[in-house]
């Protein structure tokens, strides 16, 4: 069995293609190599190109033919940057997605596995999203998520396609063997803002200590990268189990089911470092949220999925990772 993974170089596809060739599933990847790395690739079935590219993608179900499913992490996903060129992000991540969608419904594939993202909701009063929460994407990026779930919704409802869109917020940790991880040397998430303030001695500032969460500090829903690949390769695995004709698409949140607030996600840092981080107590910057997290309960009785690595792991294999990367990635 194959799974074409489209954007399999990058951090998410390239750590479910472990997970696959880990389960004995072939991972066939797809990948641009604009934002993926073709040392995520290495040793892998590898096709250099874009997702739109017709005349490719008719090559690859030609000649892998045992391709039963696709696995669609192909976007671009800086916010600023999408703010600062929506036409770009439009282009990439809808735009191709449709051409894509296009070229598999003509080589017969219809089992679209779409990693999406919980940012499509609001989640800004610290409370938890379910699949049925309001959606209000804050940013271009965020909207072509939501547009890509709508439009592959109606594909679907047409015939000739069904989907499975994962949605979660923020993927931490590397990939437990350290085959791939993630590529930026200075990711801008608050653990990438922790790592890289314990490197340089300075202390991490708290922003915002009376928000409606237990703590008073903002709540963000953290996954292990490593349980979201497992995520990825059960809905793959429960594909035709989930959907059917009178369900032919489907979303599915993916996360901790409680969040975590900035300051657990502190204290967890410094349960894995040493010495310890200091800290400092600030007002909440300008368009400062509250945040929230996603309830899980759709993926635990349809995917049999929990998260089963905790935030220690994952900002200890972030730790670990740090090396490795530096290593393999040459520029």
């Amino acid at each position: 069995m194959s799974v074409l993974i489209a954007g399999g170089a990058g951090y998410i596809g390239s750590t479910v293609a472990s997970a696959c060739l880990d389960a004995g599933i072939t991972p066939v990847i797809l990948d641009s190599l604009v934002r993926g790395r073709r040392e995520f690739a290495e040793g892998r079935v590898f096709y250099e190109g874009d997702i739109a590219d017709g005349a490719l993608v008719d090559r690859i179900f030609a000649e892998r033919s045992e391709i039963t499913a696709v696995v669609h992490c192909a976007a671009l996903i800086v916010v600023p940057e999408s703010v600062a060129d929506p036409v770009g992000y439009y282009e990439a991540n809808v735009a191709k997605s449709l051409a894509f969608v296009g070229h598999l419904r003509r080589n017969g594939c219809d089992r679209l596995v779409f990693s999406s993202s919980a940012s499509i909701y609001r989640a800004e009063d610290g409370g938890p999203v379910t699949e049925e929460s309001p959606l209000a994407p804050q940013s271009p990026y965020a909207r072509t998520k939501a547009v890509c779930e709508g439009m592959f919704s109606d594909i679907a409802a047409a015939g000739g396609l069904r989907v499975l869109s994962l949605r979660y917020f923020n993927p931490v940790g590397s990939d437990p063997a350290f085959r791939t991880g993630l590529q930026l040397r200075y990711p801008t998430h608050a653990l990438g803002k922790l790592i890289q303030a314990h490197q340089d001695g300075t202390a991490f500032t708290v922003t915002g200590t009376d928000w409606p969460t237990r703590d008073g500090s903002g709540i963000r829903d953290y996954v292990h990268v490593w349980d979201l690949a497992a995520a990825h390769l059960a809905a793959i695995e429960r594909f035709d189990s989930i959907l059917s004709p009178s369900t032919p698409s489907l979303a599915i949140n993916l996360g901790s089911g409680s969040g975590t607030t900035v300051r657990e996600l502190c204290a967890a840092f410094n349960n894995v470092v040493s010495p310890p981080l200091t800290t400092l107590d600030a007002g909440p910057r300008p368009g400062d949220v509250a945040g929230g997290y996603t309830a899980s309960d759709r993926a635990s009785a349809l995917l049999g999925w929990t998260p089963k690595l905790s935030l220690e792991e994952a900002i200890r294999s972030a730790l670990d990772w740090i090396p490795v990367r530096d290593a393999l990635l040459k520029e």
